[in-house]
């Protein structure tokens, strides 16, 4: 057996310690491992297809990133090619990329990415290649699994950035307001801030109005707690609005954030208090894993080579406490996954003082 491995999408802790788990299974059942470069752009002859061995994957698991490099960019079925005008058309280039990875010898891929790259494998798999994908996103938005690798990773440097904030918040009687990541969903949000004893948080999930944030301020204010932490999630909206969004690449997805800077002014001109805005970024991406994302990876590597060794093409590894399954990603990609405002998790933050703003 001949199996390829690719990263595709934006980068998540833990990516590397699935590709170790993934060769390393794989090289114990005597098969062969190539790795695909930037997404699928090795397939399209714009990267390289390399071998991985021991040696390729030896040492890696506890780093950050990819060894194989990643895009969010490269969707061969609507891929951007440039114009001598300098516009963009896109072009579908999956026939090539089909082509190419039978002449490469390769049997199977294990694609590791989120709903995007998901997406891609399923067409794939459509169209006749034999996938099995992994879930990958610090967001935690892919439906089917508890959660993913990355995300622990990235709620831990929110929560730590929260941490820090406290202080000199409450040395200068001011309000924070910490902006994460999460697109349309707001896990980190919700468990950073939950985690770092945020006074308010606001999510996409949850329909907020910025009066209300500015009356929760002013009443803690009234009892002598001077300063507040606000954490809000890019992808939180002002009522009525579309969003904050902005410009994207050809091919990429529309970017979203700015809101942390929109919701600290609001703030200020509210309650008079001094406010300060912070966008966390590309931070939650960087780093070591936890070990709990190692972990998890590693089981999702194992994992998805066992599911090419049981032939369970179309299907996505998944955790579903205790056991890691393998689930149709049609499945997964049936609905986005967000916050359910019933949790458990969403009724603790109420009860011990939490706003969400409605």
């Amino acid at each position: 057996m001949r199996i390829a491995i690719s990263t595709g999408g934006g980068d998540a802790p833990g990516l590397n310690a699935v590709i170790r788990a993934a060769v390393m299974s794989a090289l114990q059942r005597g098969w062969h491992v190539l790795g695909i470069k930037r997404g699928y752009m090795g397939l399209l002859g714009e990267d390289e297809v390399i071998p991985l061995t021991s040696d390729s994957v030896r040492g890696i698991a506890h780093l950050g990133g990819t060894i194989l490099r990643t895009t969010n960019r490269g969707n061969p079925f609507a891929y951007p090619v440039k114009q001598a005008d300098g516009s963009f058309v896109e072009v579908d280039r999956t026939d090539e990329l089909m082509d190419n990875a039978r002449n490469l010898g390769i049997e199977a891929l294990i694609t590791i990415g989120g709903d995007g790259s998901l997406a891609i494998a399923q067409k794939l798999f459509e169209k006749g290649m034999r996938v099995v994908g992994v879930p990958k996103t610090i967001d935690n938005d892919v439906s089917g699994t508890v959660t993913t690798f990355g995300f622990d990773t990235a709620v831990t440097t929110a929560m730590e950035a929260i941490d820090k904030l406290h202080t000199t918040a409450q040395s200068h009687d001011r309000v924070m307001v910490l902006e994460v990541m999460g697109r349309d969903s707001g896990f980190i949000a919700l468990h950073s801030g939950v985690a770092g004893n945020a006074h308010a948080i606001l999510i996409p999930e949850i329909n907020w109005e910025i009066e209300k944030v500015c009356q929760h301020i002013m009443t803690r204010d009234a009892q002598g707690k001077k300063f507040a932490i606000v954490v809000v999630a890019e992808g939180a909206r002002f009522e009525g609005e579309v969003g904050v969004m902005g410009a994207s690449l050809p091919g990429q997805a529309v970017r979203v954030g700015g809101v942390a800077d929109r919701v600290a002014k609001a703030i200020q001109a509210c309650t008079g208090k001094e406010c300060r805005s912070m966008v966390l970024g590309h931070l939650q991406r960087g780093g070591m894993p936890t070990g709990y994302d190692r972990l998890l990876a590693t089981r999702f590597g194992g994992a998805a080579t066992e599911a090419v060794a049981n032939g369970k093409w179309g299907h996505m590894v998944a955790l579903q406490t205790p056991h890691i399954v393998a689930i149709p990603i049609v499945e997964a990609l049936r609905e986005h996954k967000k916050v359910d405002q019933t949790h458990d998790l969403v009724r603790t933050a109420r009860k011990i003082g939490i706003s969400f703003g409605d």
